[in-house]
């Protein structure tokens, strides 16, 4: 099968845009092209040269779903043909721009368990082919033949729908902080004009900085929370999970459209997370993580943005059911190491302020930074506070974070490696980390479910608890499926199954 036809000029309109920084360089480079007529000339041609290309492409791109693969063929100057077996893919999300909504397209992208890249995209096929191909490939991984719609494959129920209200409380409270970073980068630029403003040019300069620094800072937490804000509002626009069968699916976006499909065997962990102001106000989301995505990508897709805290665990407890969560704590001598350790930080912050007003000759009011001793305390308390793990019959339940708190719910059959580690810190409070890593989650160095500063022989005991009930549950599960097998063998041939 071929490709929409749309997709020619869809795609060659697509490389000039990326490449429009080239056609400005050219354009300031060349005197020969100088005025509106040089550059649209420029425009027209290489959009000519990439109508061409594209046709070629077009040409030369085929693909196929047969009961067991999608067989993708494409190339251009070298051919690459690619079979990727229908049981080992993980997600299948389609997704539209507002451009490809008017021409009618669609994009399709396929993940599989373990790649290391998107394994197969199409781009771009009508919005009726997309939704085709993502049922099939939905019913080819239930195992039903063609025409065979069971009742539980058929029935689709809506599990969630995120309110106006929801959706405006998102946008205000959804700050990523990850923007900070890209905010920040303004400032060399920002702070000057700020200082001279609001700043006296005969004061001192570090008094200077500690006025107009807050100014500063309050305009870059503002403009990333409005940023934040319109992000999240846009992303998650009329945003639906519904279920069907073995499968969530999801539908968000207002700019961009995106639909998709979770296969609920396939996920790995939930994650119920709350930022400082969702708790506050009784919120939480939900994030299901799989284990089909590329480095780079979000492996953790939303199934809940924001809700009430307990629709949320609610609606988790029917993905995995889980029992009511009763966290343990570190033991307290754990909130007595991050008091010493935030104090030491203090300390040296004071420590550098003092040095600086002492051979410098500046004047600097560094005891002021010493009155953030009285917030220690108070900082160690939260941060063991909210720390805890919750060991349950059929899942780990792990719980990290201030800020962001976020609760990991682990079933034991998707434990991968399970560690208990010390720092040479933790030996000296007989405390240890515990690692419980899963297929989707980023390995043992980052964003790996644990539970933090625990009692060092309870770490040990915890790590072989969960190795134990890790292959308890795998033994289960095996018997389940062989059970499951007889059963349909049994079905498939009863007068065999009756003669035996």
């Amino acid at each position: 099968m071929k490709l929409d036809p749309l997709s020619i000029p869809y795609r060659a309109g697509e490389s000039v845009v990326r490449l429009a920084w080239v056609l400005v360089i050219a354009f300031i480079g060349t005197s020969g092209l100088e005025g509106p007529g040089g550059i649209g000339l420029l425009v027209v041609g290489w959009f000519v040269i990439a109508i061409g290309y594209q046709l070629i492409y077009y040409q030369r791109f085929d693909y196929e779903l047969t009961e067991d693969t999608l067989d993708i063929a494409s190339g251009v100057v070298s051919r690459r043909q690619r079979e990727i077996p229908i049981r080992r893919v993980q997600n299948v999300d389609i997704s539209r721009n507002v451009v490809q909504r008017v021409l009618g397209l669609s994009r399709i992208d396929l993940e599989t368990a373990g790649g290391s890249s998107t394994e197969g995209s199409l781009r771009y096929v009508s919005t009726e082919e997309a939704q085709r191909l993502q049922s099939e490939i939905a019913r080819l991984k239930r195992g039903e033949t063609e025409g065979e719609e069971t009742p539980e494959s058929a029935a689709e129920r809506e599990l969630f729908a995120i309110t106006p209200k929801e959706l405006g409380l998102l946008g205000v409270i959804g700050i990523d902080l990850r923007l900070l970073g890209f905010v920040t980068v303004i400032l060399p630029v920002v702070f000057p004009s700020v200082q001279r403003r609001f700043g006296d040019p005969f004061q001192d300069p570090l008094l200077a900085l500690a006025t107009t620094a807050p100014l500063v800072a309050l305009a870059i937490v503002a403009v990333t929370a409005a940023i934040s804000g319109v992000i999240a509002v846009t992303n998650y626009y009329d945003f639906h999970l519904s279920r069907r069968g073995d499968e969530l699916l999801y539908e968000r976006g207002l700019l961009q459209r995106f639909s998709g499909s979770i296969p609920l065997e396939k996920i790995q962990t939930l994650a119920i997370s709350e930022n400082v102001i969702a708790r506050r106000l009784g919120y939480a989301s939900l994030a299901v993580e799989t284990a089909g995505y590329a480095p780079g990508d979000a492996g953790s897709q939303s199934a809940i943005p924001l809700a009430d805290r307990a629709r949320v665990l609610s609606l988790g407890q029917s993905v995995e059911a889980f029992d009511d969560l009763e966290f343990e704590r570190p033991p307290k001598r754990a909130r007595e190491r991050y008091i010493v350790r935030y104090a030491i930080v203090v300390a040296l912050f004071v420590g550098i302020a003092y040095a600086v007003d002492r051979w410098t000759g500046l004047t600097f009011a560094w005891y002021a930074i010493a009155s953030l001793l009285a917030v220690v305390p108070v900082a160690a308390h939260l941060k063991w506070r909210n720390l805890g793990y919750d060991v349950q019959d059929e899942y780990v339940v792990l719980q990290e974070g201030f800020w962001t708190r976020t609760i990991t719910v682990v079933p034991y059959y998707r434990v991968q490696t399970v560690v208990d580690s010390q720092s040479i810190f933790q030996r000296r409070r007989r405390l240890a980390t515990l690692v419980v890593d899963t297929a989707g989650t980023s390995g043992l160095t980052s964003g790996q479910p644990r539970a933090l500063d625990i009692d060092a022989e309870t770490a040990r005991a915890l790590r072989e608890t969960v190795a134990d009930r890790l292959q308890a549950s795998l033994a289960r599960r095996r018997e389940e499926r062989r059970r499951e097998r007889l059963t349909s063998i049994t079905a498939e041939s009863p007068e065999t199954a009756s003669d035996d």
